[in-house]
């Protein structure tokens, strides 16, 4: 077996600040995912564990902590008595960053699909130690990273919607998104933190993008127009424009 790679990365240029990204099916049918870094590549799995491992017999750690709860439960264990413990937390929070890597990857392959998928997979683990973490300082761990998952799955939801031309969806789902953010700052009391939020920010800018480039609805044409005639003082025109808006359903 050689183990030397030399000869992928010369024919795969490393580029500085950009996410070089490749998607392609391995000799066991698999479809993987590279990601070339500055010293190698990272490969991972589409689907499934991006690892492909399956930890006790699961797809993930979180199924596995998932049936652990229903075990402790039909035990006669009460949900909120269930436990997660230093190591646990930090196993799941090193199996969200695989995930985290990946849809990352896949944002960039344009498969919007996934990277909801596995954003979604990552907040459900955020949810599930929030409610069984030892302590508020171990389930704040996971917590901290809910704004960058919340603005990924923002960013794939708007993307699918930008593609089909669908405007006004793209500036509900950005608009929706940010208020989720902010809302996660105040529950958790760190409105200190939404001033500082590189996600918020990058949401507000790519809304004002949307906002800037998209096509006028036929009501707001109308308004654009009117407006215009109540400055020029056309006043006949300014009525035309008027009954045209009560006309339009």
């Amino acid at each position: 077996m050689n183990f030397d790679i030399s000869a992928i990365l010369e024919q795969w240029d490393y580029q500085p600040g950009q996410v070089v990204v490749r998607k392609f099916r391995g000799k066991d049918g698999v479809e993987k995912v590279q990601l070339r870094v500055d010293l190698g590549l990272l490969q991972m799995n589409a689907g499934g564990r991006p690892d492909g491992k399956r930890p006790f017999g699961r797809e993930s750690l979180l199924e596995h902590y998932s049936a652990q709860l229903e075990k402790f439960k039909n035990e006669g264990g009460e949900e909120k008595d269930f436990r997660l413990a230093i190591e646990d937390c930090a196993k799941l929070q090193q199996e969200a960053i695989q995930y985290h890597h990946r849809y990352i990857c896949l944002f960039q392959l344009e498969d919007f699909d996934a990277v909801i998928r596995d954003a979604d997979r990552n907040l459900k683990v955020f949810e599930f130690v929030q409610k069984h973490a030892a302590s508020e300082e171990l389930a704040w761990s996971l917590q901290q990273f809910r704004p960058q998952c919340l603005m990924m799955r923002v960013r794939g939801r708007g993307q699918m919607a930008l593609k089909a031309k669908h405007f006004q969806e793209v500036v509900r789902v950005i608009e929706e998104g940010l208020e989720e953010i902010r809302q996660f700052y105040r529950d958790n009391e760190r409105q200190d933190l939404l001033e500082l939020s590189g996600e918020l920010h990058s949401l507000e800018a790519w809304l004002s993008e949307i906002q800037s480039k998209r096509p006028l609805s036929p009501r707001e044409k109308l308004e654009s127009a009117l407006n215009e005639a109540v400055k020029n003082e056309d006043y006949e025109k300014a009525a035309q424009v008027r009954d045209a808006l009560k006309n339009l359903k």
